[in-house]
């Protein structure tokens, strides 16, 4: 059983809420999404239209299309906003402490029978459920990068979480097109769990000197048909991220080989995040 889910909540303007919110909005469904300043929300509301008129340009969408998507999405600098919403899914940075306030607040804020969502993408769903007086109405709906292009989202069952949430978070998801998988709340879920090894793994390798960054790209690329190597997709992804993903699953799972690579700990402490600073493994100096 599942209930319509008709107006659709985003905290957070970034890239990914972004992506989210375009996703939901080419769904038909209404959706406020909510940055931190009015500087924020503009410049959100100025990249979807840009980006709108770009897949216009590129015959992606017809300009009526394109302008029913862009009528659907507003955005707000207040939390008090997403009142009427029937779900709101948090986008904002991968750290705990501010995801349990903003999910306090939310929870004071919005009707007993929202679903909250996080879109954490190793984060322990529970702790944030713990935090409301919802622990069953609450689920991770996990989004992969970018939104709008990628099929699959991961939704994520907490011990609290009721299958109802779950069936809802499900069926909305389907309206917008997406592939679902239903996982358990462990950290990294599915992909994650699989994939952040294998990449801090290619970084260990390029520091024992086995190969070169672009030869281990052109490797991976070519022996195994993926779209694109390691570090491309730890550049794509944003050495940050890649970071912390890796402090999550290590602190986690308490295995030695998820300890983060060093050479990525000191880009990201150099401020190299990779294409969202214009450097990263794919451009720094060695």
């Amino acid at each position: 059983m599942f209930h319509p889910v008709r107006h659709v909540g985003i905290v957070g303007s970034g890239i990914m809420a972004a992506g989210i919110a375009e996703v939901f909005a080419r769904g038909g469904h209404s959706v406020t999404v909510r940055a931190r300043s009015s500087d924020s929300a503009g410049a959100f509301l100025d990249g979807l239209n840009q980006g709108l008129a770009r897949n216009v340009e590129r015959e992606k969408l017809s300009a009526t299309t394109a302008a029913d998507i862009a009528v659907r999405i507003t955005a707000t600098t207040d939390l008090a906003d997403l009142i009427s919403c029937d779900l709101v899914l948090e986008s904002i940075v991968e750290h705990l402490p501010s995801k349990i306030l903003l999910f306090r607040e939310l929870d004071a804020i919005v009707s007993p029978t929202t679903i909250l969502a996080t879109n954490t993408s190793t984060l322990p769903v529970v702790e944030l459920a713990r935090t409301t007086n919802r622990p069953e109405r609450v689920c991770g709906i996990h989004f992969f990068n970018p939104a709008t292009a990628m099929s699959l989202v991961e939704i994520v069952q907490s011990i609290t979480t009721s299958q109802d949430t779950i069936d809802t978070a499900t069926a909305l998801l389907a309206s917008c097109g997406k592939k679902t998988v239903a996982v358990k709340d462990d950290a990294g879920f599915v992909v994650n769990a699989l994939l952040f090894p294998y990449l801090n793994n290619a970084v260990r390798m390029f520091e024992r000197g086995t190969a070169s960054i672009e030869d281990i790209d052109t490797a991976m690329r070519g022996g195994c048909n993926f779209p694109m190597g390691p570090f491309a997709l730890l550049d794509l992804v944003g050495l940050d991220t890649s970071l912390s993903i890796l402090e999550t699953l290590h602190a986690e799972f308490g295995d030695a080989s998820l300890a983060p690579a060093e050479t990525l700990r000191r880009l990201v402490a150099e401020g190299h995040l990779g294409r969202k600073t214009g450097r990263g493994f794919l451009s720094h100096e060695r």
